[in-house]
């Protein structure tokens, strides 16, 4: 029998007793040639998927200091070594050639992005939330009663804060006598 016959996959499920083609049956000269991604691993680093507040185990697999593969991590009590899509696919969050590490800024009708410094942004925040306060502050009601608040100044804050990081942000912003304080993990 030619060797061309004889690699056809259905014959092969005939012949060699794997007849629902599960075993060597369904494997090819290519697929012998595979690898899998964690195979070649220099190390194995526990980690929590930083897409939401539900803290999902992850298992980040490394070589030579890149990331090759995230996996969930079965050891975690929480997903049981479960990961939704985007915790599947949180290697692109490090490893993506589209992410930006610098801050952008597009000025008020402006059509182009612009770099800016980490810093020279944070100080934009600040002076916009300060004049923000200043220009908009309420101390009292019409029938005076106190109220010590800004409605100028809102936060919607990111499902990828956990417990502990909304309780800061929370404080903060009700320091600054802000009150429209939102998550978007609730909405």
């Amino acid at each position: 029998m030619p060797p061309r016959i004889r690699a056809w996959p259905v014959l092969r499920q005939l012949t060699s007793g794997d007849r629902l083609g599960l075993r060597d049956a369904a494997r090819s000269s290519r697929t012998e040639s595979w690898r899998g991604r964690i195979e070649d691993s220099d190390r194995v680093v526990r980690s929590i998927c930083p897409y939401c507040a539900v803290g999902c185990g992850q298992r980040v697999f490394v070589k030579a200091d890149e990331i090759t593969q995230i996996e969930g991590d079965p050891d975690s009590p929480i997903s049981r070594g479960r990961l939704c899509p985007k915790g599947a696919a949180s290697r692109a969050l490090v490893g993506s050639p589209r992410r930006e590490y610098r801050v952008k800024y597009r000025r008020p009708y402006g059509s182009r992005w612009e770099d800016l410094s980490l810093d020279q942004a944070m100080d934009m925040i600040a002076d916009r939330v300060i004049a923000a306060r200043r220009e908009h502050w309420e101390d009292r009601d019409d029938q005076g009663r106190p109220l010590n608040r800004t409605t100028a100044v809102a936060s919607l804050g990111g499902a990828t804060l956990d417990n502990e990081e909304n309780y800061l942000i929370k404080k903060l912003f009700t320091a600054l006598g802000i009150v429209q304080v939102e998550n978007q993990a609730r909405i």
